[in-house]
């Protein structure tokens, strides 16, 4: 391993993690790289680079955060050569794999190639001839006092179901817990190539939610009765859609990789920090 790359997030304290991955890289040769506003803060010895430039020049790349800063990662890594190493900052981290206390053998076991890497699907939202990439989510969501969300969901360029909610969420398996879930939706592992949409607060005959193929085409009309709608993308808004309007959604499998040190299962860690429980008519023992 030549580089590495720091994610940091915006806010958070992340002094004792930085030192952590700067120790460990000054006795191998490693060079520890950092987009340039993020690592100024810190005044820590990472090169400064621009964010382009991190995702392509790292061999690793270390998001240093919360689930946000892991999706950004995931990011900068789409495309790239370079998996993701989560460490948790903050309360709930579902996509990390690791808080700080374990980042010094995390990163020996990467030394060792003692990892795997899990591939995680992206899905690309094509609105008005502008892409954008999702990792958890693209919702539409009612603008507040424009009406609720009444939207078609086309597979394969056929009409297939429609509803009137609150949202219109479309997730990835690694957001089938975020978003989705809170919405109703299935967990669902990431192994798993496949697509989730699901109605947020629906009003609809119809309101259950679906899973669809990545090897469909998938496509968001706003029908004439829909109000203006804000786009949700991994729950940033990226714009607005009008009715008679489309959003057309496209899967990418493995568009980015993240480390597993095989310390927890993705359902151990869904159960644990989800805190799933037994129903209570089922004896425990």
């Amino acid at each position: 391993m030549h580089s590495a790359g720091l994610v940091l997030h915006p806010r958070r304290d992340s002094a004792a993690a930085v030192a952590a991955v700067l120790g460990w890289a000054t006795g191998r040769g490693i060079e520890i790289l950092g987009v340039a506003d993020e690592i100024d803060r810190l005044d820590c010895a990472a090169v400064p680079v621009t964010a382009a430039e991190l995702g392509r020049r790292s061999d690793l790349l270390v998001s240093l955060g919360g689930d946000g800063t892991m999706l950004r990662a995931m990011r900068l890594a789409d495309r790239q050569r370079a998996p993701v190493l989560g460490v948790n900052l903050g309360k709930l981290g579902f996509l990390a794999e690791v808080d700080v206390p374990d980042l010094s053998a995390a990163l020996s076991a990467i030394d060792r190639q003692d990892f795997t890497v899990e591939p995680r699907l992206a899905v690309d939202a094509t609105l008005r001839g502008e892409t954008v990439t999702a990792f958890n989510d693209v919702a539409v969501a009612r603008v507040p006092g424009e009406g609720s969300a009444v939207v078609a969901v086309r597979v394969n360029d056929q009409p297939f179901v429609s509803y009137a909610a609150d949202a219109v969420i479309v997730a990835t398996p690694t957001g089938s817990t975020a978003y989705s879930f809170s919405a109703g939706g299935p967990i669902t592992s990431p192994a798993v190539e496949a697509l989730l949409v699901t109605p947020a607060a629906p009003h609809s005959a119809y309101s259950r939610g679906v899973v669809l193929s990545v090897r469909d085409t998938v496509a968001l009309e706003v029908l004439p009765a829909s109000g203006r709608l804000a786009v949700e993308v991994d729950g940033q808004v990226a714009g607005y859609v009008e009715p008679g309007e489309r959003i057309d959604l496209c899967s990418r499998p493995g568009a980015a990789r993240v480390v597993r040190l095989g310390l927890t299962t993705f359902f151990q860690r869904a159960r644990r920090k989800l805190r799933l429980t037994d129903s209570a008519e089922i004896p425990s023992g």
